[in-house]
């Protein structure tokens, strides 16, 4: 008898994107309030720190994102909010955030905007992925300090993963907003947009938010009629991708245009059109005649598009 998951590649597609590597144990399970405290009185806890927005590292080969309760103190995270992102095989791992201008790059540390560092390629991917897990919950702590419900001011629980309001009793948790991303395929030919803020020459996946209520399929059927006016039949799940801008979670899909005709958003974007699978490949080889080009390859969207591309389907 053939098994249920026959066919299935060892390796899930969702793996080889930027920020999907993170392998930190999460163990929800085991959080409390007593969290946070123990992971720091381990010795072989290691924090993952944050400038603002940027990641703070020791430049090398590869680079060190890591560091000691001792090191971290010094530069005054255990001041703030810290999170317990979970454990390592060699330890906790937490993070914490920092003022915009707490680190002085003349002490041998950099700081850097996640989307640059994943750019770089030398981050190694197990810690370009935990450094996406806490920025998310980072970001959301940093903007949910109320009640929604009544105002009044909540305290972080559960090792960061939820906060709680004393007066109401209302209970929060993080939010990770999803976005459906697909290409848009009919034969030998694919849709591709460019928003106005996109570089010279670049062009991408149609995508949207997910709305309540909505089926994934549902979502990329609508935002792809909304922003091409191409109507789209069957829908195929290809990968996702945790995107840490602030906390999205990239659907990728394949989807099959059951009409040609593009009505763009003039909104949303500046050029939509059809693509002929040969002239996709020409943007990705870089020897394009008009010099198009994709988005970047640590994007899903990227991707997507090479997945079709260079199919022989």
């Amino acid at each position: 008898m053939s098994s249920f998951f026959e066919g299935l590649p060892d390796k899930e597609a969702s793996a080889s994107n930027g920020f999907a590597g993170n392998v930190i144990d999460r163990q929800s399970e085991h959080r409390n309030a007593q969290s946070v405290t123990a992971a720091l009185a381990d010795r072989a806890a290691r924090l993952y720190l944050f400038a603002g927005d940027k990641a703070v590292y020791r430049p090398g080969t590869p680079p060190d994102p890591l560091f000691s309760v001792e090191e971290a103190e010094k530069l005054g995270a255990l001041e703030t909010e810290l999170v317990l992102l979970g454990w390592a095989d060699e330890g906790p791992r937490l993070a914490a955030p920092l003022a915009p201008d707490a680190i002085d790059e003349s002490d041998g540390f950099r700081v850097l905007d996640l989307r640059s560092l994943a750019m770089e390629g030398a981050m190694p991917p197990d810690h370009l992925g935990a450094f996406a897990q806490a920025r998310s919950l980072s970001y959301w702590h940093q903007r949910h300090q109320f009640c929604a419900n009544c105002g009044t001011k909540t305290t972080m629980v559960s090792g960061g993963y939820r906060r709680d309001c004393a007066a109401c009793k209302t209970q929060h948790f993080p939010r990770t907003d999803p976005v459906a991303i697909m290409l848009v395929i009919k034969g030998e030919r694919c849709v591709m947009g460019r928003k106005p803020m996109f570089a010279p020459g670049m062009y991408a996946c149609l995508a949207g938010f997910i709305e309540p209520g909505e089926t994934i399929e549902d979502a990329v059927r609508r935002e792809t009629r909304e922003e091409s006016g191409i109507v789209v039949g069957r829908v195929r799940y290809f990968a996702s991708q945790p995107w840490p801008f602030p906390s999205t979670l990239m659907i990728g899909c394949h989807c099959e245009a059951l009409s040609e005709e593009i009505t763009r958003d003039e909104t949303e974007l500046e050029d939509c059109r059809w693509f002929e699978r040969a002239e996709v490949r020409r943007m990705i080889g870089g020897d394009h005649p008009d010099g198009l080009k994709l988005t970047n390859p640590i994007a899903i969207g990227s991707r997507i598009i090479t997945s079709w591309a260079m199919s022989d389907a």
